[in-house]
């Protein structure tokens, strides 16, 4: 076993589902971002020591996460984790959740940046002393990101200010809570009706506590996509973009 794959076991428990007892994808973004850590911290590049050491943090700046299905509450699942090699500035790591039997029930890719804390100016990935273990090629999904479409003329849902609650130790809106507002665009009828069945989201801006998000998004019938976006209301600045496709239940 190659000493750039890392595993974790989850229980789904009661606080990470919704009503239908399946993980939210708030939740399962969440346990994306521990584990991220996790590994990171046994190739020696954690948090601490970035941070403490170099002045240093993970950003996440694109993910797309494909699901067959959600598991559901008092499950246990186990998710794999493994980093390619580096690009100039992104580093990219891939994801797979494996259900008891080990079956592939979700995958996963996503892009990080390293940024400086005090200027927030991106580093690239030469400028952090590490010797980088030996790669693995495979990919959790063979396509690669998606273009994402603009959504500045989109349908406005609703404006979500930012609070105590939606901010982590990085002093910015976590990932994990871009979805839990995308996922209020849609009320609970349409989460009855519709399955996600992928959801791809490009966080392109940070969003910072106090500052006010418009959400919007535009249904595409064909194809069963969805896009929604957040445009910071002062800055008329988009934050973020994403495309969720979706099936009937």
């Amino acid at each position: 076993m190659s000493e750039s794959l890392f595993t974790s076991k989850y229980h789904i428990d009661l606080r990470d589902v919704d009503f239908k007892k399946e993980l939210k994808l708030s939740a399962l973004f969440s346990y994306f971002q521990e584990i991220a850590s996790l590994a990171a911290s046994s190739l020696g590049l954690g948090i601490d020591t970035l941070q403490k050491g170099n002045g240093l943090a993970w950003v996440l700046t694109k993910i797309r996460v494909d699901v067959e299905r959600l598991p559901v509450w008092g499950e246990e699942i186990t998710i794999e984790t493994w980093p390619l090699e580096p690009g100039k500035l992104n580093f990219d790591r891939d994801y797979i959740v494996r259900d008891k039997d080990g079956k592939s029930i979700i995958r996963a890719i996503s892009s990080w940046v390293i940024i400086d804390l005090k200027d927030r100016k991106l580093k690239r990935s030469t400028s952090v002393p590490f010797t980088f273990p030996t790669p693995i090629v495979d990919r959790a999904i063979k396509d690669t990101f998606r273009r994402l479409k603009h959504i500045e003329q989109a349908e406005t849902v609703y404006t979500k200010r930012i609070g105590y609650s939606d901010v982590d130790f990085n002093g910015h809106l976590n990932n994990s809570k871009y979805i839990d507002y995308i996922m209020d665009c849609f009320d609970i009828n349409n989460h009855k009706k519709y399955d996600v069945t992928s959801i791809e989201v490009d966080f392109m801006h940070e969003a910072l506590p106090g500052e006010s998000i418009v959400l919007k998004k535009d249904v595409i019938l064909r194809g069963n996509q969805v896009y929604v976006g957040g445009i910071n209301e002062k800055e008329n600045r988009v934050v973020f973009k994403a495309m969720l496709k979706v099936e009937k239940s």
